[in-house]
């Protein structure tokens, strides 16, 4: 069991700390080793994948059932064991009513330990098991935001529940708002690696300056400002799935590193002079015409190719309207019920509109007015506002400019800003309506003040 486990060791002497991760690595442990729970906190938060945590009981201010708090309390899987000198049958009650899975008295032997820590794993994985079974058993109503009656859409799951059980990578394509990220996420629970992490990464919004160090990690003092080595989102991503998002925003440069990625399974962080084998699935998305793309030489088109081995397209709502009566059901009872308010209706004029409206923004566009119904429970202003932005075309090569012309400034600063109020502040959605991105938008945001 123990060969290359990762176990995280929280002890404030450090003589000790040594001795037991001395101790562990001879036992074939990878010992990440912590002197207070601040600091385990933040190696749990840089290595998700470790899997038993071995803590002392007193750690100055802090104890290890504060440690054990965190960890339950933010449903993170780890087997827990803790152990203390200054203990009593009182604390080792306290452990385990908490969650810890064992509890070790110091002085303690090597095989005490040893036996203690296969326990907690074994409780581990049983938990992981029971964890997987039932999402095997809530998966169809997890995922109603992306299944619906209409042929497009049973295809569409018809494909994820094909090509869910492989490693393949998938390319999803659709608009903004259609549930690429919710495909993404039905493909990693339906498969083998739903219990490990399932990590997923807008391209676009992340600085190029900072996406290298970002998606593949970093060693301390390979630039100006790392103070500390880095874990990269692909590493960990390890055993489980990785969505990339907004594909097409990647750098040429980085796509070459993410074909890397794909063809040999490795990665190399930052200022690094070795490689690290991972096993990651790779899923992308993105809005925009990756083929395109490839033809105007702004896309590898290799990549292309090794992305798209399954494609999976996701309709527009207009494509699939006879599902707006579900997604209106499933929203206004899912929105009632986290606000805690009931019996809300609507009416048949309201529902008339919504299902005449033409939803630009697809399914986050309905979830997001039917949340705002939920909240103001303002049937006029919501009729109101979708009336107003039922128009027959919306397409901006119909603009005719004023014979006056017009003041360029504060045209683009109302764009911008109308653009933000129609996405509810979220910049990514609003660069996105405007064909914007996320860089260019920034800087005009920057340049208006907004």
């Amino acid at each position: 069991m123990s060969t290359n486990t990762p176990i995280l060791l929280v002890e404030d002497d450090h003589a000790q700390n040594e001795l037991i991760s001395a101790m562990l690595s001879a036992a074939s442990y990878q010992v990440f080793s912590a002197f207070s729970v601040e600091d385990a906190i933040v190696l749990l938060k840089q290595h998700p994948h470790i899997q038993l945590v071995f803590t002392d009981w007193k750690l100055g201010q802090l104890s290890g059932l504060d440690l054990i708090n965190y960890i339950r309390g933010n449903k993170l899987e780890h087997g827990i064991v803790v152990a203390t000198a200054y203990g009593s049958i009182e604390h080792a009650v306290q452990a385990i009513e908490q969650g810890a899975d064992d509890y070790l008295s110091k002085p303690f032997q090597r095989q005490e330990l040893l036996l203690a820590l296969a326990k907690a794993n074994k409780a581990n994985m049983l938990r992981l098991t029971n964890q997987q079974l039932n999402n095997q058993l809530t998966e169809q109503s997890s995922l109603v935001d992306i299944i619906g009656h209409a042929p497009c859409m049973q295809k569409v799951f018809q494909r994820i529940e094909r090509v869910s059980a492989t490693s393949a990578t998938v390319l999803i394509s659709g608009e903004s708002g259609t549930g690429k990220e919710l495909a993404a996420r039905a493909l990693h629970q339906l498969s083998h690696r739903n219990n490990r992490a399932f990590i997923a990464i807008n391209c676009g919004a992340i600085p190029e300056n900072l996406a290298e160090a970002e998606l593949f990690g970093s060693v301390k003092g390979a630039f100006t400002g790392a103070t500390h080595d880095k874990q990269g989102k692909f590493s960990a991503a390890d055993q489980g799935t990785i969505f990339l998002d907004e594909i097409a925003e990647l750098s040429l440069s980085l796509q070459t590193k993410l074909l890397r990625l794909l063809q040999e399974g490795v990665v190399t962080p930052i200022g690094a002079n070795h490689e690290q084998k991972i096993d990651v699935r790779v899923i992308a998305a993105s809005h925009k015409n990756l083929h395109q793309m490839v033809q105007d030489g702004e896309f590898r088109e290799d990549l292309f190719y090794r992305l798209n081995v399954v494609p999976i397209h996701m309709p527009p709502l207009r494509e699939r309207t006879e599902d707006i009566p579900r997604l209106i059901q499933h929203f206004l009872a899912l929105f009632s019920q986290r606000y805690g308010i009931s019996g809300l209706q609507l009416s048949g004029q309201l529902l008339k509109q919504l299902m005449q409206f033409n939803w630009p923004g697809n399914v986050r566009q309905l979830s997001n007015t039917l949340e705002q119904f939920v909240l103001l429970q303002n049937e006029d202003e919501l009729l109101d506002t979708l009336i107003r932005q039922h128009t027959p075309t919306n397409n901006t090569t119909h603009f005719t400019l004023p014979s006056d012309g017009i003041e360029w400034d504060s045209f683009e600063k109302n764009l911008l800003q109308q653009a933000l109020n129609r996405e509810a502040g979220n910049k990514t959605q609003a660069a996105k309506l405007l064909g914007l991105n996320y860089k260019q938008f920034l800087y005009r945001l920057e340049k208006h003040a907004l």
